[in-house]
């Protein structure tokens, strides 16, 4: 039998990212490495209308800027969407895609990816983001892969760890491509994903510590707080301006999910704050290189085995 001869070029590319741990004072945080999946799932998007600031006020349209938690009916109790990567980010990041440069490879580049092995664990979330669409369930989770995108989200559904929900503002009435996002911190599936104490400022922290590469102060936060840094995934580099702002959420207890557990001496619940994120893509990888992103090198042995039976 004659052999036909196999090329197969692999191009891994590794960048390392902030691991979220801390206290309650702030973030202290350590590096882990940081890889890529390759799926897709584009999501189309209407013509937009950004603000200067980057978003709606959902409250100015009868949404909330807390998340509707079904388990807390009839109390009503919420989450606080307290990130939003704003509608003046690239288009391409907007796009809820893992292929070029989309949004699921930007959190790639921060170290968080889809849920474990596809499969949704827990109760929808659900947001009214005052766009038009009412009241809608969560888009995705997105967890931290402990610097394994395949199965990392595995390891945080069960060990717990940082995680987050999200929205997209896209509806009829304010369309500004926004995606709103409720961070926090959770325990172990044992423990029942409750919230850490301080988790909802904790973890949105900690993810802008793994976005700007820096440990953020979370009980000395002021308003119009600056941050600024690059992180990269999949040949794909991505510069992030975060500013946290006040005004959107409430310093406060009132009607905060956990918040009996998470608020603590001197803290409350949700501390206020929301962090707003512009992401522009300034580097993209050359069109003629072909990227297989593979997880780990004995999976790459098992497709050239296969690939060589094949071929033989």
């Amino acid at each position: 039998m004659v052999s036909t001869p196999l090329s197969l070029s692999i191009l891994l590319i590794s960048t390392v990212p902030y691991c979220q741990a801390g206290s309650q004072s702030g973030s202290t945080e350590q590096r882990l490495p940081r890889s890529h999946w390759k799926r897709g799932q584009s999501s189309s998007s209407n013509s937009r209308n950004v603000p200067s600031e980057g978003y709606y006020d959902p409250r100015a349209n009868g949404g909330l800027m807390l998340t509707k938690v079904p388990v807390t009916y009839p109390m009503g109790q919420g989450e606080p969407l307290n990130a939003i990567i704003s509608g003046n980010s690239d288009a391409a990041v907007l796009k809820d895609q893992e292929t070029q440069g989309g949004l699921r490879n930007y959190f790639l580049s921060l170290g968080f990816s889809g849920e474990c092995l596809g499969q949704h664990s827990g109760e929808d979330q659900a947001a009214d983001l005052g766009d038009g669409h009412g009241t809608k369930n969560e888009t995705a989770v997105i967890r931290w892969n402990y610097g394994d995108p395949q199965l990392g989200s595995c390891k945080e559904t069960v060990q717990g760890g940082n995680h987050f929900r999200y929205w997209v503002q896209d509806g009829p009435n304010t369309n500004s491509g926004a995606v709103f996002m409720a961070v926090s911190y959770e325990k172990p599936l044992n423990d029942g994903h409750d919230i850490i104490q301080n988790g909802y400022s904790l973890g949105r922290d900690w993810l802008v510590g793994n976005i700007t590469n820096t440990t953020i102060p979370t009980a000395n936060l002021t308003n119009g707080m600056n941050f600024s840094a690059n992180s990269w995934s999949g040949g794909y580099e991505y510069q992030s301006d975060v500013r946290y702002i006040t005004g959107l959420l409430d310093n406060t207890n009132d009607a905060i999910n956990h918040n009996i557990t998470v608020s603590g001496p001197g803290f409350n619940a949700s501390d206020g704050f929301v962090a707003v994120i512009e992401v522009k893509l300034i580097t993209k990888p050359p069109k003629s290189l072909a990227i297989i992103t593979l997880p780990s090198l004995w999976q790459a042995s098992i497709i050239l085995g296969l690939l060589s039976l094949v071929l033989s």
